[in-house]
């Protein structure tokens, strides 16, 4: 018998499309013999819409719109959790703010349906930065310098925070939105004055700002897949042309070459391996996180960032190391659902009495 799978896409983020593109892909490798593809399409307004069960790979991202085309009705979140047939299991394919960030995952656990990926505490800590990071220092593990502020600080005294970071850090520097992914709101700054130009840009995008040390230094990443005892895959360096690994170097003008393997010593890539495993359990991650990571010329190696809902299409970093380590796309997508059933029946195992 068929499960039922439930794949939302789409999401009131800066990510709407990304997420898109996601979804397609994904239908594209589903096998749907073994899955009745349920799609859960949420606006860029929030709104949350359901479709027929689809009977094959969409082939254009507009079919997964669901933007009322006489067979789909718009659904609410209350009439989506009254849904007599719910899904068996929840492929959440949302990149961003509400997406990857705990929200939507809290609202599958109160309903409890098992979902693929990171969990709740997992989502929100590593899509704020300002905490990822915080917590990757507890364990100890090597990082660039930063300073981060919020909004209202930054309303009330932008000169003493300008003094601030140009006193513990130097030039260039990276600003960054403390809660956003795929490079979104990014700016590098040389100068006092393109750094106000890019603090007033990144909070844009968001409330809370983090602006990072600059390195000279190659850019690796790792997919790591599992739940309590999760694996690595090979590593891939990322040569984008341009000065940094931004939006349109990601999703629009292909001036970026990736290299699966990335060439770098055994010693490192097993340092990378276990900074990789230690953030991932730190932050209590589940399913998949892509871990990135600065080398530098003497092969020092500091972590950035990990990302707890990667770029999921087959040509997106964290598919391409799987394949190259011996794990195909739709396998990928098998895993993970694997992987949230059995996540979700060890919760299940959970007292909630004194009984």
């Amino acid at each position: 018998m068929k499960k039922k799978l439930g794949l939302v896409y789409g999401g009131k983020s800066a990510e709407h499309e990304v997420s898109l593109s996601t979804a397609r892909a994904a239908t594209q490798a589903i096998n749907f013999e073994a899955y009745e593809v349920m799609p859960i399409y949420i606006t860029p307004e929030g709104e949350w819409r359901t479709g027929t069960s689809l009977a094959a790979p969409a082939k254009t991202i507009e079919e997964l719109r669901l933007e009322g085309n006489g067979t789909n009705e718009p659904d609410s979140i209350a009439q989506f959790l009254q849904l007599e047939s719910k899904p068996d299991v929840i492929l959440p394919l949302l990149h961003g703010t509400n997406g990857e960030d705990g929200t939507v995952q809290g609202l599958f656990e109160v309903m409890n349906i098992p979902y693929a990926g990171n969990g709740v505490l997992a989502s929100s800590a590593g899509m704020d930065k300002v905490v990822m990071k915080q917590l990757f220092a507890q364990v100890g593990l090597a990082q660039v310098p930063y300073v981060h502020f919020i909004r209202s600080e930054w309303e009330k005294d932008e000169t003493r925070l300008l003094d601030a970071a140009e006193q513990t850090l130097e030039y260039p520097v990276f600003v960054k939105p403390a809660n956003l992914g795929s490079s979104v709101g990014i700016s590098k700054a040389d100068n006092r004055g393109s750094l106000k130009e890019a603090i007033s840009f990144a909070l844009k995008f968001d409330r809370k700002i983090i602006v990072e040390q600059g390195v000279t230094a190659r850019e690796i990443e790792m997919g790591v897949l599992g739940n309590d005892e999760p694996a690595c895959s090979v590593p891939g360096e990322i040569k984008p042309v341009a000065a940094f690994y931004d939006y349109e170097a990601k999703y629009q003008d292909g001036n970026t070459e990736l290299v699966i393997p990335a060439h770098v010593p055994d010693d490192v890539a097993n340092h990378m391996k276990d900074m990789a495993y230690r953030a991932f359990k730190v932050l209590d991650c589940s399913g998949l996180v892509r871990a990135d990571f600065f080398v530098t010329e003497t092969d020092e190696v500091l972590i950035n960032e990990v990302n707890t809902m990667p770029g999921f299409t087959p040509t997106s970093m964290f598919p391409l190391l799987w394949q190259h380590t011996g794990v195909s796309y739709p396998e990928l997508i098998d895993r993970l659902i694997e992987l949230a059933i059995a996540r979700h029946a060890e919760k299940q195992k959970i007292q909630y009495t004194m009984d």
